[in-house]
């Protein structure tokens, strides 16, 4: 009869943070297993020490590189391939002769463990049971004595091994974080938290529960003092103090764009800029879009206001508060990156920082609904004549119809302007064929969304409004019915030769 597997979760360290039930297993076990580096000493096997007796059978599980260079033939992950084969098998001699195994892991076994990979290669042959024991994450957190995450904030888990550009994004755009694996990684860990933002609030925690257990803001640490066994920690922000007044020279105004609709058309970036926020400006619309933080006030107005509340924002910024000016879909496209900027040129303003960063176009959205309308050149024109006289209109139209572009057209139509769409069908008629792919995109992202492929000359008017955007196809713009019966539309990147 076959033996049993436990993972036995130790804790962070502190042998007094092992759980009733990883001492009993221990204690029942026959095979004591752990891994070390090639020194030999081994951590997991120090926080138990105690509980092991004379007679356990002990398999020290030795990898054979840890962040040296290797010669063998598959590299360093060859090496530790070979290596978990290795140990897997001895470990499976002893189930087979019918022992108790028990792999000791620091922390919990399946979270960044040593144990998984033993896991993975034995737990479908033989009954296996794995013991979770307290994270580093939560001694951390109960070190520094602050929570982590409360109420609906995201806390977000990284190893330090990650791509710097990736941590900054995920730092940026998460609530809380604990940052993994420091050691080498920590001055790109250091950066990131830097690039996001975050540094300021960043707290450090080395060896918690531990002997030389040290804890410290992440940017006072010295980085040649830091050790593998140490993370780096963004506790919740539900009690944080609000921003104090910022000197003049602090201020800044971003203005970011939120996509054509909720949270999953957010760029971290985005997510980023709106978090650190100390003021909110936007239409209350976009402004719903946006999670209520602590600490943060939020400045909302009607959607016809755009002078004004570009100029309130400068003059929040002007007084040192960090402004995110809120817009829908990219703030540059027919949205309040131009009221900004335009309000920041005047003198009164000048020396405020302003930045815009992206976010997804309805166009885009509505394109990718369809297939890929916008697969070659195109023309973006707004129908809306508040701003600019018809005539205008019409004569960019035409020019655009004529050239050829497939045309994305914005501010269709609204209760009070409810001709223009069926004149913009008249003029396109002109250049182009009756049957041409009219993709009509209502609320893409959001709980109404609805796009349908029409045709120019069956396009209806009265089911456009202002939460409508049209992309009308050019002459090589072609929809495709596919076998589960979905239309698709594509403009093609070659263009025929004349």
């Amino acid at each position: 009869m076959s033996g049993k597997l436990y993972g036995v979760g130790l804790g962070p360290g502190d042998p007094s943070l092992m759980t009733v039930r990883a001492v009993e297993v221990i204690a029942e076990a026959d095979v004591i297993a752990y891994h070390s580096a090639r020194h030999g000493r081994s951590i997991a096997r120090s926080i138990a020490a105690k509980h092991l007796r004379d007679d356990h059978i002990e398999e020290a599980l030795v990898y054979p590189v840890t962040t040296e260079t290797t010669d063998h033939p598959g590299g360093y992950q060859g090496a530790i391939d070979d290596f978990y084969a290795e140990a897997s098998a001895r470990l499976a001699a002893h189930l087979e002769a019918g022992r108790t195994v028990a792999v000791l892991a620091e922390g919990d076994p399946l979270f960044y463990g040593s144990y998984m990979h033993m896991h993975k290669r034995l737990a479908d042959r033989f009954d296996t049971e794995v013991i979770p024991g307290v994270t580093s994450v939560s001694a951390a957190a109960a070190r520094l004595g602050t929570p982590l995450a409360e109420g609906e904030e995201v806390l977000t888990i990284l190893p330090g091994t990650l791509p710097e550009e990736e941590l900054t994004a995920r730092l940026a755009s998460t609530d809380a974080a604990v940052v993994m694996k420091l050691g080498r990684t920590f001055p790109k860990v250091r950066r990131a938290l830097e690039g996001s933002g975050r540094l300021g609030a960043a707290r450090y925690v080395e060896r918690a529960t531990m002997a030389g257990e040290r804890l410290a803001e992440l940017a006072e640490v010295d980085a040649e003092s830091v050790p593998y066994f140490s993370v780096a920690v963004l506790p919740s922000r539900a009690d944080a103090e609000p921003a104090a007044p910022a000197p003049e020279s602090a201020g800044e105004v971003v203005v970011v764009g939120t996509g054509p609709a909720g949270p999953l058309w957010l760029t971290p970036e985005t997510r980023g800029a709106l978090a650190a926020a100390d003021d909110l400006v936007g239409y209350t619309t976009y402004l719903d879009r946006v999670p209520v933080r602590p600490g943060q006030r939020r400045h909302g107005s009607d959607n016809r206001v755009e002078a004004e509340r570009a100029e309130f924002a400068l003059q929040l910024a002007g007084r040192g508060r960090r402004v995110a000016v809120v817009s829908g879909g990219d703030p540059g496209v027919f949205a309040m990156a131009t009221a900004v900027l335009e309000a920041a040129s005047q003198d009164a303003y000048a020396d405020v920082p302003v930045r815009v960063l992206p976010g997804v176009t309805a166009a885009n959205a509505a394109a990718a609904r369809a297939g890929a309308p916008l697969g070659h050149d195109y023309a973006t024109i707004s129908l809306s004549d508040r701003l600019k006289p018809w005539e205008v209109i019409a004569e960019r139209l035409r020019a655009a119809a004529s050239a050829d572009l497939v045309l994305a057209l914005y501010n269709p139509g609204s209760r009070s302007r409810t001709w223009q769409v069926g004149k913009a069908r008249e003029l396109l008629l002109e250049h182009r064929a009756p049957d041409t792919p009219v993709v009509v995109a209502r609320d893409v992202g959001g709980a109404d969304e609805r796009v349908r492929v029409v045709r120019l000359a069956e396009l209806d008017p009265a089911e456009v409004d202002m939460r409508t955007i049209l992309l009308v196809g050019s002459s090589q713009t072609r929809a495709v019915r596919r076998g589960d019966g979905e239309e698709v539309v594509w403009t093609p990147r070659r263009y025929p030769e004349t």
